[in-house]
């Protein structure tokens, strides 16, 4: 099968739609492929907020926003992309009120805010409210908002489609492949400017936030075909997953008042973040959850310690946090409002990916070379505005503002540019993929190998790391990826084939653990979210700098490109 359109976007969380609907208010013919129903995307599960300096409920500014981000990204954002994502963060926020997305509102009808973890008044001071909110239902509002946005303005819709591969023709992007669940046929699509807008890649890990669609899709199909992929090591844990399932307790929680104790019912961050205390940034938090089970103050000796709500009274959670409160009964059977809420730190959140500049263009080398017609956004995606720890709120802020960027610039690539050239066979690279797991006679079972991918990973490449551990984890991917060459898929039959489509996810998670704990052993230093104990300080004077990972027939080849500093000099990170 074969399309042609002007511009494709793979992916229809947020900022896939944004950048479709930037595009679709030109004429421009425009295409978006997801593998899933679009309101169904990863961006419906971000329950919190949306960061904008408003100042709706106190004073604020985004300079303090901006000051907040790239430290809580310990400095190593480059910061005129985060002056970008704050200062065009309020008018984002405005465009989706415009749209019609229900804002939770206060009295005088202007849009509701609420602190977050890490959103602070005059560079430090105390926290602020800067978190705009719909309930704890903000990411599924978005999607929704925009989704009907993009029916409007006559946006082609592929659901069910799997990206395989990535064409690239005389030096630029020139469309996709993707397979079509529904009927087993690869179907190229033909575009002069492509959008990756993938999400991330938590399942390669055990116990996490992301749903079972996160596998990564777009940074692996980007990797093999040559584009580095920058800043890996650094994997967000958010504080609040439910015990022993990850599935997500919004920042929201401890927004609205929610506290965290130990065993003896302490409040415990008051020593780890006197200022901020729960509201510290997601890697504190999570990492001195980690201590306080490490020194035996875990609930019963167990690998979970509680968050507490119970005081903010039934009322104000199902009013406020009403998606969460109901997570916690339907899952837990606790009833938040009188009952202690068990929960441990959970795999959450790429701040690495698809390197791009400030407009979204994907770049191919330390000279920030761009890869013309390729486009990336959202968690796939590393402008770095997040650098070595993403702020709460600000994943949204991201998809929106850079999913603006792609789509609004990829309008001027097509309208300049005309299609390249396709070869006779131009998906020839994923048929050949399909035809080696289809008959392939190995007798691995794809599922045990990725239950040993996630245990392995959380063990030795989580919250804390050290060499010892990141060599094993090094040699046992280069046994996975043995058992992976013998894998078998089970299901022999073409449509819907979902037992194919694990198998392929699998590949793709395999081949970004491999970049994930290459780039982290190599780096000697503990800074945001990559905690090395063997290496407990940060390192400015080596290691301020962006890691960029190359897969290449020996193994993952690294790089390093620096980190662009405008306004704010380097200080210890403390709250």
């Amino acid at each position: 099968m074969y399309q042609r359109y002007d511009a494709v976007i793979v992916g229809a969380g947020g900022a896939g739609l944004k950048a479709a609907l930037h595009l679709a208010q030109t004429p421009a013919r425009i295409a978006v492929i997801s593998k899933l129903y679009p309101i169904r995307s990863h961006t419906g599960a971000a329950q919190g907020g949306i960061g904008a300096a408003l100042g709706n409920m106190e004073e604020d500014h985004w300079e303090w926003h901006m000051f907040d981000t790239v430290k809580g990204g310990d400095y190593l954002a480059d910061q005129d992309a985060v002056e970008v994502l704050c200062r065009e963060a309020v008018e984002t926020v405005y465009d989706l009120e415009h749209w019609g997305l229900p804002f939770s509102r206060t009295p005088e009808g202007k849009i509701a805010q609420r602190p977050f973890g890490g959103h602070t008044r005059e560079f430090g001071q105390a926290p602020v409210r800067r978190s705009c909110y719909a309930a704890d239902r903000t990411g599924h509002m978005i999607l929704q908002t925009l989704y009907q946005q993009c029916i409007k303005h006559d946006v082609h819709f592929y659901n069910e489609f799997h990206l395989l591969d990535l064409l690239v023709e005389q030096g630029r992007s020139a469309g996709v492949v993707a397979l079509c669940l529904a009927t087993g046929e690869l179907c190229t699509f033909h575009a002069k400017a492509v959008v990756f807008a993938t999400g991330g890649c938590g399942k390669f890990y055990s116990v996490t936030s992301n749903a079972h669609a996160l596998t990564g899709d777009g940074m692996a199909v980007a990797l093999r075909r040559g584009v580095p992929l920058e800043d890996m090591e650094f994997f967000q844990f958010h504080p609040t997953g439910i015990y022993k399932m990850g599935i997500l307790l919004s920042e929201a929680a401890r927004g609205e008042g929610g506290t965290l104790r130990n065993r003896t019912g302490e409040r415990f961050m008051q020593r780890y973040a006197p200022t901020l205390l729960d509201l510290a940034p997601r890697d504190m938090v999570s990492r001195a959850m980690y201590r306080e089970i490490q020194e035996g103050r875990g609930i019963e000796g167990k690998n979970y310690l509680h968050l507490d709500v119970t005081h903010l009274g039934r009322d104000v959670l199902d009013a406020k946090l009403p998606d969460i409160t109901d997570f916690v009964r339907t899952y837990m059977g606790i009833e938040p409002a009188r009952e202690l809420v068990p929960v441990q730190p959970t795999a959450h959140y790429a701040m690495g990916g698809i390197p791009t500049d400030l407009e979204a263009r994907v770049v191919i080398d330390e000279k920030n070379t761009p890869l013309p017609g390729f486009y990336a956004a959202g968690e796939c995606a590393c402008v770095s505005v997040h650098g070595a720890n993403r702020l709460g709120t600000n994943s949204l802020v991201d998809i929106l503002v850079f999913g603006r960027r792609a789509g609004r610039h990829a309008a001027r690539f097509v309208k300049e540019n005309e299609w390249v050239p396709l070869p006779l066979r131009p998906d020839e690279r994923a048929e050949a993929l399909l035809a080696q797991l289809m008959n392939s006679s190995g007798k691995e079972r794809a599922a045990d190998i990725r239950d040993t991918l996630q245990s392995e990973m959380m063990d030795k490449a989580g919250v804390f790391r050290e060499a010892k551990g990141l060599t094993e984890m090094r040699s046992r991917l280069e046994a996975i990826q043995e058992r992976y060459r013998r894998v078998k898929v089970e299901d022999r039959g073409r449509k819907y084939n979902t037992d194919l489509l694990e198998v392929i996810e699998l590949g793709g998670l395999i081949d970004l653990a491999e970049a994930l704990v290459s780039s982290a052993l190599a780096r000697q230093e503990s800074r945001g979210a990559h905690s090395r104990e063997d290496f407990p300080k940060r390192d400015d004077p080596n290691w301020l700098k962006h890691t960029l990972a190359y897969k290449t027939p020996q193994g993952i080849e690294l790089k390093y490109k620096p980190v662009t500093i405008t306004k704010f000099e380097r200080k210890e990170r403390k709250y």
